[in-house]
């Protein structure tokens, strides 16, 4: 729910369940998509897992993710930076 209404420190910690599939199926694109978000929000650490991270995706899940987070922050009235 905090990551839903904007704490970073939350969306970046989604992520890494999603990266490392900790209570949820492990799912690259969702781990992106809440990294993504994160570093929009100011989590620097955020920007760094994203590095990682894409070294271990092909670019149609990029692409994907990026999608993913450009709707989410468009439905919650953010703008990517």
């Amino acid at each position: 729910k905090a990551a839903d209404q904007g704490n970073a420190k939350a969306q970046f910690n989604l992520g890494l369940m999603y990266y490392k599939g900790r209570g949820v199926a492990r799912d690259y694109v969702q781990a992106y998509m809440w990294f993504n978000i994160a570093a929009v929000g100011g989590a620097d650490v955020a920007s760094k897992a994203l590095d990682s991270l894409e070294k271990k995706m092909i670019p149609e899940q990029i692409s994907e993710a990026r999608a993913l987070t450009g709707k989410w922050l468009a439905d919650h009235g953010r703008a990517a930076s």
